[in-house]
């Protein structure tokens, strides 16, 4: 197969026409014109009749003619030979053997595909080879410079904190295609799409295409890269996952697979250390699930997307659940492990991803009817609270995982409502806690969190409990508390009092206080209303 553009480790034939030894010979391409991007991957110079036996493909050879033979026959089988072997130009320097090339030489190289140069003045050929060899070397020298730049940002990326999937995308940016890593035996591990590839080239549905291709030739197509993740072992352990890059929106070259196996290099090492096929199969969900939230992808795409990653929800509809959680960037393996073995005995189809960057485990769980959805939200948060614990990372005085569950409904509605889970996840870090909550009756607290940069809002609560938080702050008891507790107890004084452990003339006596301060009326149901919005608020504020 023949690639146009960059040369697969050599120079083009036009190229080495150019170069000043070669052009002092006054070059003529006589056949094979269309041809001149083939690549010379080396220069040999011979006059015996049995040459092509003595080359191995891609050559440039240079020739006064000697061995073409007199007879037609002979000319033309020389040819031929040359041709089969896949040299990549044929030069003949006209002169004592030959004043002008036989057309029978010039229609065998037509016929053949093969470029046919002449030369009208004689040219040194150890010149000829020592500068293509030269620029051959400077042109490897180059490929080896971009790959390792490849291969340093990479690094960089993994010193800096980020992952396997940072690599990824540094890799598909420089091919120009997306880039895929597959355990040894072709499951997905995790997609890279690139930021300059054909545009409309979603990484899953490239996937999608490539994996059918591969079911029925029993091998990927024609310019796919395959590189193997050394897994350190022998046998069938000797390889732990494998970089794939498919010739989706452009050719790729040499320095594409070069680039490839030093980031597979480095990807073993990760993988060795940290485990993280599966984390990597989860962030992968996660990237997708994030992409079906922000609408990058389509309802009418999601669903053969998702059946890539696995999941095959029936007919039902489909919930939309977030936990938004504080982890290291460490711990997110074990957590993504105990997660999909708790939510596997639940028996209900689950596409489970994770997010370390904002925090977050998104999830799609098939239901066979919408009644269905509380039920099923409490087994979720259940078996997503019982995976955090299980991984070891539930600690003292730090806030316990928020499961937020939004409406349930088809494709078409899916992506709303993981979006709005995400954001009431975050919105309600610090509420009382509770198994789940529904991001439909949090939305006020979600308006609040929305706004939380508005100077309005920090106004608002300034003037609603500012007085309060000046008394808190230099004098006790602190009467904010007791604020809060009454109204969450919706003015019921005995309830407030039992729960806070005071008598009920100490209550009467703080809240009296508090009337005081704020210059307003307790009992005034739009009082109350205000107090309550800046209480909540005052968590979202800066």
């Amino acid at each position: 197969m023949e690639t146009q553009g960059e040369p697969q480790g050599g120079i083009t034939v036009r190229r080495a026409l150019e170069l000043p030894v070669l052009r002092s010979g006054l070059p003529e391409v006589v056949a094979g014109a269309d041809r001149l991007h083939r690549t010379v991957r080396w220069v040999h110079a011979g006059e015996v009749p049995n040459i092509a036996s003595l080359l191995k493909g891609g050559e440039l050879l240079l020739t006064t003619g000697m061995g073409l033979g007199t007879r037609p026959a002979e000319q033309r089988a020389f040819v031929r030979r040359l041709a089969d072997r896949g040299i990549s130009a044929l030069v003949v320097e006209l002169g004592p053997r030959f004043s002008r090339l036989p057309s029978t030489v010039v229609d065998t190289a037509r016929a053949a595909g093969l470029p046919l140069v002449q030369l009208r003045r004689e040219v040194p050929f150890v010149s000829v080879t020592e500068e293509i060899h030269t620029e051959i070397v400077n042109g490897h020298y180059a490929l080896l410079r971009r790959a390792e730049e490849v291969h340093r940002r990479c690094t960089e990326v993994l010193l800096g904190g980020g992952g396997v999937p940072q690599v990824l995308r540094i890799l598909a940016d420089f091919a120009a295609n997306p880039v895929f890593l597959e355990t040894a035996d072709g499951e997905l591990l995790y997609a890279a799409g690139s930021g300059s590839g054909r545009a409309g080239a979603d990484p899953l549905q490239v996937w999608e295409g490539l994996r059918g291709a591969r079911e029925v030739r029993a091998s990927p197509p024609a310019g796919t890269v395959l590189v193997d993740v050394p897994g350190g072992g022998r046998g069938v352990a000797a390889v732990r996952a494998r970089l794939v890059l498919p010739a989706v929106g452009s050719p790729l070259l040499t320095v594409h697979r070069m680039a490839a196996e030093r980031a597979a290099g480095l990807l073993a090492v990760v993988l060795m250390q940290a485990r993280q096929e599966e984390e990597l199969a989860a962030r992968g969900r996660g990237d997708f699930l994030t992409d079906l939230a922000e609408g990058r992808i389509t309802a009418a795409d999601a669903p053969a997307q998702a059946k890539v990653l696995g999941f095959r929800p029936g007919t039902g509809p489909l919930l939309p659940i977030v936990m938004r959680l504080s982890l290291s960037s460490g711990t997110w393996a074990p957590l993504a492990h105990t997660l999909l073995e708790e939510l596997s005995a639940m028996g209900s189809p689950v596409l489970l991803g994770v997010r370390p960057v904002e925090g977050r485990v998104p999830l799609l769980v098939g239901l066979r009817s919408e009644a269905e959805r509380p039920a099923v939200a409490d087994r979720v948060a259940a078996a997503l609270r019982a995976g955090v614990e299980r991984a070891g990372l539930e600690r003292a005085g730090a806030h316990p995982p928020v499961v937020v569950a939004g409406r349930a409904g088809g494709w078409a509605a899916v992506s709303a409502g993981l979006r709005h889970a995400a954001e009431t996840a975050t919105a309600a870090q610090g509420l009382t806690d509770r198994p789940w909550y529904d991001a439909h009756r949090l939305d006020t607290e979600l308006l609040l969190w929305r706004l939380r940069e508005d100077p309005d809002l920090a106004a608002f609560v300034e003037r609603a409990i500012g007085p309060l938080r000046e008394h808190d702050a230099a004098s006790r008891p602190a009467l904010l508390p007791t604020l809060e507790t009454y109204l969450a107890h919706a003015g019921r004084k005995a309830e407030t009092a039992r729960e806070l452990h005071l008598n009920r003339q100490t209550l009467y006596n703080r809240l009296a206080r508090i009337a005081d301060l704020l210059g307003t009326d307790l009992d005034d149901p739009q009082t109350v209303l205000a107090l309550s919005l800046a209480l909540r608020a005052r968590r979202h504020l800066p």
